[in-house]
């Protein structure tokens, strides 16, 4: 006798029946994609460092799935890279936009030139966490600068403001050791106390805890100028104990800049710490004779077992800010104290004859500073001089002129300095232990950015790393520029999941015209995206299409854990 069937089990029957029998005529009809995103047609470089391959791209969300032939209909979405070549999204490793950010989520000098991750935090500055002695300070310099509230304070508290703006690409964050400093004591230039040096250990420690992927120095700046080298040690082994990493901004580029990068390596030694030598160069012409023996310290403190490499940018000029140019014991206490001694007669002739004593050093020439950036609307017209034509225009000397410059603009002046030569920056792009990073940071040519005259290296640096030191000067092939911008920049900060192209990695993706690609952006006209990226995909969404921004902001905080 046959078992009674339940209602259940009546529909579970009738339903696969159904399936059964309709399958087949309607797949036929109406086609069920299998992938969220296909990439079609194009030449894989995969970040490895390999060759070229044909493939198409699989993607479901955020995710490469499938690497093989794939018809276009099996897409919800088809891009067409036949002719071009598919790369991983480009991941910036030494980029200044944590503070940008918030004023440009969209990163269009960031995602047009195929950027898809940003290291921000970088040279001894990140803009959390942000409190104690500097909060005042920061808080004012930061509405000033984009016009807004910092609406933060530690870590995980800045974290949360990036995902409520939702930017277009992702983000991760070095804590900054001058910054940490200022937050405890200012810009006081003094050795901390041991009660100090416990509290700033566990600032490391909670900024780590929070998701931050190590600690950055810049010791050409106040207060990282002040700091010793112990000091750093001990923050050093916290970030070594995590995982984490070391990037320096060292104490000197020109004149005893191999004893710069020494000390680096010195406190990775000490600390167990895997290094980076942020944009590595020898600056002023007297020091460009410097740049191999630099390159050799490294190498040779890579083969003794110290992880070390180092980041460059393909341009030879630097860019920073004015008030590197006067002398450490001028900046003792901050920016207040630097303008009341520059205002002081006889403080400010000190002042003067060490910055000129700088000047023909770093980077060789008043007329090789030209001004980026300026705070008030009375000097804006000096944006795009250089120091020279300035001193000129107010009938004064240029040493003159760089200090009256500095007391009418409060000491927010930022400048290009074209101190490299051509040779150094083709050797530090080629070497195996160097990547690529930009130095650069968000923006567009709207807003607060569209007053200044930047380093074009914000727009600009992939493109012409791909442009003209690949197919021009053929000092790189392209898998070997491509893993600079990826891979290794990826295992450098250990994101397994981004810097390459293989089934279960993140879809970051950039699809560029190797014959077409190439950067507009000049010292001149700095706000000019790169020519020959039409398409860029961050975690599986096109956020740039035949080279127009989507709008779309995919972008996600990356959290170290």
């Amino acid at each position: 006798m046959p078992r009674p069937i339940t209602r259940r089990g009546f529909l579970r029957a009738t339903s696969s029946a159904a399936l059964g029998l309709g399958a087949a005529p309607l797949a036929a009809i109406i086609p069920i994609p299998t992938f969220d995103l296909v990439v079609r047609g194009g030449e894989v470089i995969d970040g490895t460092g390999g060759p070229p391959w044909s493939a198409d791209l699989g993607i479901v969300g955020d995710t490469i799935v499938a690497l093989t032939g794939i018809a276009p209909e099996q897409g919800r979405r088809v891009l067409d890279a036949r002719g071009r070549i598919v790369c991983p999204g480009f991941i910036d490793i030494h980029s200044h936009s944590d503070d940008s950010i918030v004023r440009y989520p969209r990163a269009q000098s960031r995602a047009l030139q195929g950027i898809t991750t940003e290291v921000t935090g970088n040279c001894g500055y990140s803009a959390a966490p942000l409190g104690g002695a500097a909060e005042a300070d920061r808080r004012r310099a930061f509405s000033e600068t984009f016009g807004l509230e910092a609406g933060w304070t530690d870590v995980a508290s800045y974290f949360g403001e990036l995902e409520r703006l939702e930017p277009t690409v992702n983000q991760a964050l070095l804590l900054g050791q001058g910054s940490l400093r200022e937050n405890l004591i200012g810009g006081d230039d003094r050795a901390l106390s041991k009660a100090e040096m416990e509290a700033l250990l566990r600032s490391v420690e909670t900024g780590l805890d929070q998701g931050a992927f190590g600690l950055s120095t810049g010791l050409e700046y106040a207060p990282g100028i002040f700091t010793p080298t112990e000091e750093i040690v001990a923050m050093a082994r916290v970030v070594a104990r995590r995982g984490g990493l070391y990037a320096s901004h060292i104490r000197n580029e020109v004149a005893t800049v191999l004893d710069a990068v020494s000390e680096a390596i010195e406190i990775g030694r000490r600390a167990g710490v895997r290094v980076e030598v942020s944009h590595l160069k020898a600056v002023g012409s007297p020091n460009w004779g410097k740049q191999e023996a630099a390159l050799e310290l490294i190498e040779s403190a890579r083969s003794s077992g110290i992880d070390v490499l180092a980041d460059a940018y393909p341009y030879t000029a630097y860019s920073t800010t004015l008030t590197v140019l006067t002398p450490p014991w001028a900046r003792d206490g901050g920016r207040t104290a630097l303008l009341e001694r520059l205002r002081d007669p006889e403080q400010s002739a000190r002042i003067r004859d060490a910055v000129a004593r700088t000047v023909r050093e770093d980077p060789g020439g008043f007329s090789l500073i030209v001004i980026s950036a300026v705070k008030s609307e009375r000097n804006r017209e000096l944006v795009g001089l250089h120091l020279a034509e300035i001193a000129e225009r107010w009938s004064t000397r240029p040493v003159d002129a760089l200090i009256r410059l500095l007391i009418e603009e409060e000491g927010n002046v930022s400048y290009v300095g074209h101190g490299m030569s051509e040779a150094n920056v083709e050797r530090v792009l080629a070497h195996p232990l160097v990547m690529v990073g930009s130095d650069g940071a968000a923006m567009a040519p709207e807003g607060p950015a569209s007053t200044t005259r930047p380093h074009p290296r914000s727009y600009g640096t992939c493109a012409r790393v791909l442009g003209l030191y690949c197919r021009e000067r053929r000092l790189l092939d392209l898998p070997t520029a491509i893993r600079k911008m990826t891979s290794m920049p990826a295992d450098q900060l250990s994101l397994a999941d981004r810097g390459r192209i293989a089934r279960g990695k993140k879809a970051d993706l950039v699809i560029f015209d190797a014959a077409e690609v190439r950067d507009l952006a000049t010292f001149e006209e700095p706000h000019r995206y790169p020519a020959g990226i039409p398409h860029v995909v961050v975690n599986g969404v096109v956020v740039v299409e035949d080279h127009r921004h989507t709008g779309a902001r995919p972008g996600r905080v990356l959290r170290k854990t």
